[in-house]
């Protein structure tokens, strides 16, 4: 059986009730004849089968009241109600630019939430007003910039809310010039934590500080990483400390784990032993905020450790970490505890995904969820993961993706993965199905987590600072040769691809080396100077990564950049990018495409109509399936056939 888009159901965001007998759930589907992702709300309730809560298309965030009562939930970027009883959702909130995740307070009256806001919108503002203020002159100032629902260009801040549960009523905690978000209530309900930057810090400062406010109103005061990132903050039990993951500096290599004393302000790391990245969950990256158990003893958090992502609990008081869910070839994201017992979604080898409780006094596991039997026929090729010495004495990671009656020296694709602080792991892959595809033809996949991968300690995550390309090209040329020297691979039916700056690195090698007969970079990253003045994450790109800026460091950019030597490329090339991409711009796509068209270079470029940066992941099942076909065909055409490859043009 092929996997199909169609047939996968993937659970995420458990979200425990206060009791630990229910456990609500968000599951993804696809609508292929509406062409959109489904997000609904699902119940696992003791030992009943799962069912639907919600028959929404955008569904999530889901938390309980304190008393269980009530689930809060995100649809279509409103707040609504929904009593654990049954019945129809209630929205709670009805703001112009919507609302974010919902946080109980502790005795279930209010719920803080992050929302935008636009600062320069009017109360009873109507169309026309909003259009004359729209198409005014923008005036850079480090604001954020988001299309609204007429498609006009506004600036936005996030701030800090609460609603009254019973009545719907909104008010506003924050009001400074900052981005505010991630709110965390104290245990007593009288406090509010959120991370936002200081007063008066440029934007240009990568820096989220821990602030409080009080519930009711008043001057936040800020309380620990000024001049710092933090990434998340959650109040210990006892509501005498915060546990905050993040950077004590300016947000370079590992987010660390610290106590914070409220007392004093002072941070004390922990965990600092495993010498991993804290994971806090994001797009396209696994994780959970750590949280505190109701113990008040022990702090859960989420770490990358070769690819994977696993469960940890450290003392709060300080102590060695241990860990509660870190087999090979798993990957945890989300986090939900009560009591003795955590909830998370759980993919494997063989799974895309479930939810799992387990009981953090015995570790015993229990399985809640099985969407996966929708494919549980589908033949997966598992990773097999293997390490590599490379010429300085450096050892990567990979796996190597291989049907088991495939023989002889094939065609090989190398996939370079994004960040370049992501990573391949073993687990099953929903978001890469011409992986399984190409396999199931024949060919030979390598993944490899080069210098700058997470999982392998800070080292090796800061290893392409200031050196992209450069510092790791030898990470996947060096594994290539092996390959071919063991007889999996034909030397002239190599292909390669990559997302982001797996697009970057794929411009890169094609433009320093010759040895591939097919191409395909998506989110592709060409200039490293153009990129500086042009991307969303510019300034931070320059500052943080590369330590360069294209008004001091025009040669060393250059020195780096694909575009500089695309004059040398001759692989046949197709170019995949997203036309509204705000983190590697359509230009940086375009310019790469049309040097290889000018040149006489086989290429082809296909944009994605209103396609942002992590289209691939959570796009329109049309384009997701769209770009994996062509990914396919594009190489099949190159270096599939066995008369592929550059010695047969």
């Amino acid at each position: 059986m092929t996997l199909r888009l169609e047939d996968l159901a993937v659970p995420s965001q458990p979200a425990l009730s206060p009791d630990g007998t229910r456990l609500a759930y968000v599951l993804r589907t696809h609508d292929l004849d509406a062409d959109r992702n489904v997000s609904a709300l699902w119940l696992a309730d003791g030992d009943a089968a799962p069912r639907p809560l919600t028959h929404g298309t955008s569904d999530g965030s889901p938390a309980w009241s304190p008393d269980g009562a009530t689930l809060a939930f995100v649809r279509d970027g409103q707040i609504h109600l929904l009593p654990a009883t049954g019945g129809e959702p209630a929205r709670l909130t009805d703001l112009p630019l919507g609302a974010g995740e919902p946080r109980w307070s502790p005795d279930g009256t209010r719920i803080a939430f992050s929302a935008p806001v636009d600062p320069a919108a009017t109360e009873g503002e109507d169309d026309a007003a909003r259009a004359r203020r729209a198409n005014a002159p923008v005036v850079a100032g480090g604001l954020d910039y988001q299309a609204d629902g007429m498609g006009l260009l506004r600036s936005i801040r996030l701030q800090v809310h609460v609603a009254d549960a019973a009545t719907g009523e909104v008010r506003r905690l924050t009001a400074g010039r900052q981005h505010a978000l991630d709110p965390s209530w104290s245990p007593d309900g009288a406090t509010v934590a959120y991370l936002a930057k200081q007063e008066g810090t440029s934007d240009l400062e990568a820096e989220a500080a821990v602030h409080l406010v009080d519930a009711t109103g008043g001057e936040p005061r800020v309380v620990a990483f000024a001049g710092g990132y933090a990434g998340s903050a959650r109040f210990a039990p006892d509501g005498r400390s915060l546990v905050v993951a993040g950077h004590l500096g300016a947000p370079r290599g590992h987010a660390r784990l610290y106590v914070v004393d409220l007392a004093t302000g002072e941070a004390s790391e922990r965990a600092a032993e495993l010498d991993r990245n804290v994971m806090i969950g994001a797009p396209a990256y696994p994780g959970a905020a750590p949280v505190v158990a109701p113990d008040g003893e022990t702090v859960l958090l989420c770490v990358r450790d070769r690819g994977c992502t696993h469960l940890y609990a450290v003392p709060l008081a300080g102590g060695p970490a241990t860990p509660v869910l870190a087999d090979d070839d798993t990957v945890v994201s989300g986090l939900s505890v009560v009591g003795a017992v955590a909830a998370v979604a759980l993919a494997t080898a063989t799974s895309f995904g479930e939810i799992v409780t387990l009981d953090l006094a015995t570790g015993t596991r229990s399985v809640r969820t099985s969407h996966g039997d929708a494919v549980s026929d589908v033949r997966l090729h598992p990773r097999r993961s293997r390490d590599f010495t490379i010429g300085d004495g450096t050892v990567v990671q990979g796996w190597v993706v291989r049907a088991e009656e495939t023989a002889g020296p094939g065609p090989l694709l190398v996939d370079v993965h994004g960040g370049p602080h992501n990573a391949w792991n073993g687990t099953a892959d929903e978001v890469h199905p011409y992986h399984q595809e190409l396999v199931e033809r024949g060919w030979t996949v390598l993944l490899v987590n080069p210098r700058g991968s997470d999982g392998y300690g800070e080292k090796h995550y800061d290893g392409v600072l200031g050196a992209w390309g450069e510092a790791d090209a030898a990470d996947f040329l060096e594994p290539i040769d092996a390959l071919v020297a063991e007889g999996l691979a034909g030397p002239e039916r190599l292909a390669l691809t990559g997302y982001s700056y797996g697009g970057f690195m794929t411009c890169y090698l094609t433009s320093r080396d010759d040895r591939f007969a097919a191409a395909v970079p998506g989110g592709v990253v060409s200039d490293l100077a153009s990129i500086a003045g042009t991307s969303a994450d510019a300034h931070l790109l320059s500052d943080l990564e590369l330590d360069l800026f294209p008004w001091r460091d025009r040669e060393r950019l250059a020195e780096l950049s694909p575009y500089t030597r695309v004059d040398r490329v001759s692989t046949p090339t197709l170019v995949l990018h997203g036309a509204e991409d705000r983190t590697c711009p359509v230009g940086q796509a375009q310019q790469w495409y049309q040097a290889l068209r000018e040149r006489g270079v086989e290429t082809e470029m296909v944009l994605y109509p209103g396609a942002s940066h992590l289209f691939p992941r959570d796009g329109p099942p049309s384009h997701r399936l769209d770009y994996s076909r062509r990914v396919v065909d594009w190489v099949e055409r190159y270096a599939g056939g066995a008369s592929s490859g550059r010695a047969a043009r």
